[in-house]
């Protein structure tokens, strides 16, 4: 073969220079990563709080009051404006679904410290939180919520409502949760219904439903300013010891209910406690220092809470009074034992 002369050479790679020139971008080409890359930053540090924020925190107590249309959250309002401190002390009252929730709220919702409840709310919990009444403790002792069982005129004694209409209010009130809670204790079985009483009255004035169960503070306005047919009237339940571990006697007569019953007779019933409960806080902690300082506060100022302004109910709250099946907050005790007349009331 003849060698290539200089000039011959350079004519051939000439005329392979654009065959190269094409192929040479694959030549070089690698796997490429087609994922988005990451951006790295630093990590920005979490703004710090300020210190009036610190304290407005650190000594706000979460109250759980109950349905909005009910006494118990209106008396949590009243507690709240009184103890009010600013930043010291903070009480916000909850609007819950009921007295059962809010026991409820009181052991499983973050930033409840404290609930209004009824004391028989803790049968519920009997099975699920054995150690309930270790784990709560009652402040006070608020008021009672007495039973009211209206019948019709031809019901005459318990027995008689077996198997009838009987109505207690609405879901979440006190008297749908404590009245069928009463009637099993009594083995009275009944057909239970639900509904506003107000309507399950007009229903009673027509024959439709044989009685309705009330449970709250006495006097009743329905049964105050209403105008009953003769026969209407309340059944009496005496009080036993099937019912010692969370209610109390009570009675109605004549000054509360001067329509339907005579002056000087009275009617046996039981009352349901309605009292003022706290979680029970490892001693020192914050949360029980909270709890502390909002019992001194309240027991300090519980006379302004009885004057006027303010729910009448609290007229005859008293602060030793005790509440069945729970014992009283370690800080409650403190505050009425530095008071030797607080620890003189009657109980």
């Amino acid at each position: 073969m003849k060698r290539l002369t200089g000039l011959r050479r350079l004519l051939l790679i000439a005329s392979f220079a654009p065959l190269l020139l094409a192929i040479q971008p694959w030549a070089d080409a690698r796997p490429q990563d087609t994922r988005p890359h990451k951006i790295r930053l630093a990590r920005p540090e979490p703004p710090q709080p300020r210190p009036q924020v610190i304290s407005m925190n650190a000594w706000t107590i979460g109250l759980a009051g109950g349905l909005l249309e009910g006494a118990p959250i209106r008396l949590a309002a009243e507690i709240a404006r009184v103890v009010d401190d600013g930043d010291n002390l903070h009480v916000l009252p909850v609007v819950t679904r009921g007295a059962a929730e809010n026991l409820n709220s009181l052991l499983y919702l973050r930033g409840i410290d404290a609930a209004i409840i009824n004391s028989d709310a803790l049968e519920e919990y009997k099975i699920q939180v054995p150690d309930i009444q270790r784990r709560i403790a009652y402040v006070l002792n608020l008021f009672p919520s007495e039973l009211h069982i209206f019948v019709r005129p031809e019901i005459r004694t318990l027995n008689d409502l077996a198997g009838k209409k009987v109505n207690f209010n609405t879901l979440g009130t006190a008297a749908a949760y404590s009245g069928p809670l009463i009637f099993s204790r009594l083995n009275l079985e009944v057909e239970k219904t639900f509904i506003p009483h107000q309507v399950a009255l007009e229903q009673m004035r027509k024959g439709e439903m044989a009685a309705v169960v009330f449970i709250t503070s006495k006097p009743v306005d329905a049964f105050v300013r209403g105008r009953w047919e003769p026969g209407f009237k309340f059944l009496p339940l005496p009080y036993e010891s099937k019912f010692e571990d969370y209610y109390l006697p009570a009675a109605l007569d004549g000054t509360d209910y001067p329509n339907l019953i005579k002056p000087g007779e009275r009617v046996s019933t039981i009352a349901v406690p309605t009292a003022l409960v706290a979680f029970n806080w490892p001693a020192n902690s914050n949360r029980s220092e909270r709890v502390a300082r909002f019992i001194d506060h309240l027991f300090s100022r519980i006379d302004r809470l009885q004057g006027p302004g303010f729910d009448p109910k609290w007229k005859s709250i008293n602060l030793a009074a005790t509440v069945p099946g729970l014992t009283r907050v370690p800080a409650a005790q403190l505050w009425l034992d530095r008071q030797p007349r607080a620890t003189q009331a009657s109980q």
